[in-house]
């Protein structure tokens, strides 16, 4: 499956400037390339109703992003950065830290401020290579974090989080909280463009896969059998699994908003046919992959070398996703999770 490819091959020069640092200032009013065709085509968002048929299906990603970054203090006084990755039962975290000094199992981290903060227990370290902290927090992890966590902006953005942040980093239908990042290609709808939509007949459903932070790291692995996937939990319910069916018996399309929808609905299909449920997946999609569910996918601009780029490779085509890339940039499209979108069609 991977065999043809290396690391090198989704590598590309990106303008700094192309970097999005803020959201358009309507969540429809950005661009949308659409790439479904030999020849990329410069539209903008709102043109989306037109682009899907009658009896299409939508599939959006409903998690809920947490205000996941914290900043703490050890007992020795050193600062830390916590990044909390996934809420456990009783009152546990696994979390990314960064500090001089890791602190070690049995410590305490002081999160949130001296005088109205609170204290998390370091249990050990978990995750793959041990990459990640086990704390214990002192109550409901979700209510401290919505109290003195931060939105965890991506690596990228280069602005503190604000209150505007913390509006437009979350989708409109975000229920289901436990992300640490954006399904961000979700972000451009609108109430109008959701009406729109529907008087389209175009129907919808939805999945809920929590974004990791895993999503932001690039493979470093030159072959990419070597690359060690991180690991996300989802759940498709038996009502999207019937929805879809119903779609397929009508002659229409399953449109997935964003790799992370993508993700969940081909984790599930892994069997051969989709099945409602939820598991963890560290499903890595590269050039070869066959698909079983997804015919159409809306997706913002991916980062260089990163998993994502490979994912919509596989989906697009890997000539035609470089083709696509260099149109973008030579167009200033704006890039990555507050940047423009485009409409991809499965090769076959």
């Amino acid at each position: 499956m991977t065999a043809r490819h290396t690391l090198s091959d989704f590598d590309f020069a990106l303008p700094p400037e192309l970097i999005a640092q803020q959201p358009a200032a309507q969540r429809s009013g950005s661009r949308l390339l659409d790439g479904r065709g030999d020849a990329p085509v410069d539209r903008t968002f709102r043109d989306l109703p037109s682009l899907l048929r009658p009896g299409d299906l939508l599939v959006f990603n409903d998690t809920r992003v947490i205000k996941a970054r914290l900043h703490g203090v050890k007992a020795s006084g050193g600062a830390v950065e916590a990044l909390v990755e996934r809420v456990l039962p009783n009152h546990e975290v696994l979390a990314h830290l960064r500090a001089s000094k890791s602190p070690k199992p049995g410590s305490r981290v002081r999160f949130g401020g001296l005088d109205d903060g609170f204290d998390a227990e370091v249990l050990g370290r978990a995750g793959p290579q041990a990459s990640l902290f086990h704390l214990r927090f002192p109550n409901d992890p979700l209510a401290l974090l919505d109290h003195h966590g931060h939105v965890p902006l991506p690596p990228y953005i280069t602005h503190a989080d604000t209150a505007e942040d913390e509006r437009r980093y979350q989708t409109i239908f975000a229920a289901n909280p436990g992300a640490v990042a954006a399904p961000t290609a979700a972000l451009h709808f609108d109430e109008a463009l959701l009406t729109a939509l529907a008087q389209r007949g175009v129907a919808s459903a939805s999945i809920t896969l929590h974004v990791g932070a895993g999503t932001f790291q690039p493979v470093r692995t030159e072959h990419l059998a070597d690359h060690k996937m991180h690991s996300e939990w989802f759940d498709v319910p038996a009502r999207t699994v019937q929805e879809i069916a119903r779609t397929r018996a009508s002659g229409g399309r399953i449109v997935a908003v964003g790799t992370t929808t993508l993700r969940a609905l081909e984790s599930a299909a892994l069997g051969g046919t989709l099945q409602a449920g939820s598991r963890d997946t560290d499903i890595f999609i590269t050039p070869g992959f066959s698909f079983r569910v997804v015919d159409v996918l809306l997706t913002n601009f991916h980062l260089p070398k990163s998993t994502l780029l490979m994912l919509v490779s596989a989906f697009a085509g890997f000539d035609h996703m470089r083709a696509l890339y260099a149109h973008a940039i030579r167009e200033r499209y704006r890039f990555f999770s507050y940047g423009d979108a485009m409409l991809l069609a499965r090769q076959h």
